[in-house]
C-alpha cells in the first residue's frame, strides 16, 4: 500500500516536472503576407495572408512577419502583440517594394500603430501618404525602426509618445505635410535616432518635445542623435533638430544644412524643464540665407517650471550662416551658466542676448567661451559646399584642430577618430580609411 503510493507520488512529480518545464516555443515561427494571399491560409511562405493586420493579431514573442513586396492599402493597421528583449516581434520586408499606403480616420489615422507592445522591431517598410503619422510608438518600450522610409505623410512621418528606448536608424523621413520628419515626444525616454536622413519636412526634421501638459515629467532623456543628413526642413518654421525639454542628451556626426529656421535649438516651452547638460559635438551646420542661428538657446521665460537652458556644451563644430547678418551661436545670458563651447569653427557673428544683437568672436571670446575656436569659410572648409559635398578638402582649416572628446569615437561614415594627429573638427574625418559612403535606408552606397 505504501509502495504504491510512494511510486504514484514519484510519477506525479516527474509528470508535473515535464510538464511545466515544457519550453512554450523552441525559436520563433515566420509567417509570410502576400498581396495575393488569404487570411484564412496557414501564413506559410506557399500559403502567405493577406493583410498585415492578421498577420499583427497572431504573432508570438520571437515571431517574424515577412511582408512581401507590393502595396498594401490597409493603414491603421495596430499592434498590440510585443515580445521580450531576448524574443522581439519583427514586422520585415521580405525583399524591396513593400508599401503601406494611406491610412483612414480616427483610430486609424495612423498608418502603423503600435500600442502597449515592448520589444516590436520593424524592418524595411515605405510608409507612405497617411492622415497622420506613418508610424506612432505609443506607451511602447524598446521599438526598433531601421532600414525604412516615410513618405509624404500628412503631419509626422514617426511619432512616439510616452515610449522609452525607442531606436530609430537607417531610415529615411521626407514630405511631412504639416509638421516633422520624427517627432519624439511625451516624457520618452532613452531615444536614438542614428544614420538618417530627414528632409523636405514643412517643420522639423526630428522634433523632441517633453510635452508636459500631456502628463509625465515632461522631460526627454538620456537621447543620442548621431549621423544624420538633415536638409531643407523648416519652410513653416522649426528647427532642424528642436529640443524642448530635453536633458542629458549627445548631438554628434549630423550634416545639417538648407534648413529654413534654426540648426539645433535647445529651448523650454511645453518641457517640464528646459534644455540642460546637452553636448553638441562634431556637428556640420550650414544655414542658408533665409536661415536663422546655427545654434539657438534663448533666454528661458521665467514663468515656466523649472525654466533655465544650462550646462549644455557645444565642441568640435563647424558652423557657418548664409544669412546677411544673423550668425552661428545666439544664447541667452541667464543660459551662460555652466555654458562651455570651444574649438569650433566660426563666423564672426554670435549673440549673447539670445537673441539678434551680433557681437564678434573676438567679444564673445572675452566672455570666456571659444577660446580655441578659429575663424573660416565654406569655401575654405569643404570639398565643393555649392554641390552640399561637406567632406573636408585637403587643405581644410578644421584638420586636426579639434579637441579629444571621448563622446566621440568615429565621424558621420564610421571613420575612427583622429586619422591625424587630433580630432578634426565637423562631421567629417579626413583622409578617411575608407570610400567617402553616404547612409541611403537600408544599405551603404558610394
Amino acid at each position: 500500500m505504501h509502495k504504491t503510493f510512494a511510486h504514484c507520488f514519484v510519477l506525479f512529480i516527474l509528470f508535473t516536472s515535464f510538464v511545466f518545464t515544457l519550453p512554450v516555443r523552441a525559436q520563433g515561427l515566420t509567417y509570410y503576407i502576400s498581396t495575393g494571399g488569404l487570411d484564412s491560409n496557414d501564413g506559410s511562405s506557399a500559403h502567405p495572408w493577406r493583410t498585415i493586420q492578421h498577420g499583427a493579431d497572431q504573432l508570438l514573442p520571437g515571431d517574424t512577419l515577412l511582408i512581401n513586396p507590393g502595396v498594401y492599402q490597409e493603414g491603421g493597421i495596430t499592434v498590440t502583440r510585443g515580445g521580450t528583449a531576448a524574443a522581439p516581434v519583427t514586422f520585415k520586408a521580405n525583399g524591396t517594394g513593400v508599401i503601406i499606403d494611406k491610412s483612414g480616420v480616427g483610430s486609424r489615422q495612423d498608418a502603423l500603430f503600435i500600442t502597449g507592445a515592448d520589444y516590436v522591431v520593424v524592418d524595411g517598410l515605405t510608409i507612405q501618404n497617411a492622415t497622420r503619422a506613418g508610424i506612432r510608438i505609443d506607451s511602447s518600450h524598446h521599438v526598433t525602426v531601421r532600414n525604412s522610409v516615410f513618405a509624404n505623410n500628412k503631419t509626422w512621418g514617426l511619432f512616439t509618445d510616452f515610449s522609452d528606448y525607442t531606436i530609430v536608424e537607417n531610415s529615411e523621413s521626407y514630405g511631412a505635410v504639416n509638421q516633422h520628419g520624427i517627432y519624439i515626444s511625451n516624457s520618452s525616454d532613452y531615444p536614438t535616432i542614428r544614420h538618417n536622413r530627414l528632409h523636405d519636412n514643412a517643420m522639423c526634421g526630428l522634433h523632441m518635445n517633453g510635452d508636459i501638459s500631456m502628463g509625465g515629467d515632461g522631460i526627454i532623456s538620456h537621447g543620442l542623435v548621431e549621423g544624420n543628413i538633415i536638409y531643407n526642413n523648416g519652410t513653416l518654421g522649426g528647427s532642424a533638430i528642436n529640443m524642448d525639454g530635453v536633458t542629458d542628451t549627445i548631438v554628434r556626426n549630423n550634416l545639417l544644412y538648407n534648413n529654413h529656421a534654426s540648426g539645433i535649438s535647445m529651448y523650454q516651452i511645453d518641457g517640464g524643464s528646459g534644455s540642460r547638460r546637452n553636448k553638441i559635438l562634431n556637428n556640420t551646420i550650414i544655414m542658408p540665407s533665409n536661415g536663422r542661428w546655427a545654434i539657438n538657446i534663448p533666454e528661458p521665460d521665467t514663468s515656466l517650471p523649472d525654466p533655465g537652458n544650462t550646462f549644455n556644451q557645444v565642441y568640435n563644430n563647424i558652423l557657418y550662416n548664409l544669412h546677411p547678418w544673423r550668425g552661428v551661436i545666439t544664447i541667452g545670458p541667464s543660459d551662460l551658466m555652466g555654458f562651455s563651447s570651444d574649438y569650433n569653427v566660426l563666423m564672426d557673428r554670435l549673440s549673447s542676448d539670445g537673441n539678434d544683437t551680433v557681437i564678434s568672436l573676438a567679444a564673445w571670446q572675452a566672455m570666456g567661451d571659444d577660446k580655441h575656436s578659429l575663424l573660416s569659410a565654406p569655401a575654405q572648409l569643404f570639398i565643393n559646399p555649392g554641390a552640399n559635398d561637406y567632406h573636408l578638402s585637403p587643405s581644410s582649416p578644421a584638420i586636426d584642430k579639434g579637441v579629444f572628446l571621448s563622446d566621440v569615437s568615429n565621424d558621420l561614415e564610421g571613420r575612427p577618430r583622429p586619422s591625424g594627429v587630433t580630432f578634426d573638427i565637423g562631421a567629417y574625418e579626413y583622409p578617411g580609411l575608407k570610400p567617402y559612403k553616404l547612409y541611403l535606408p537600408g544599405v551603404l552606397k558610394p
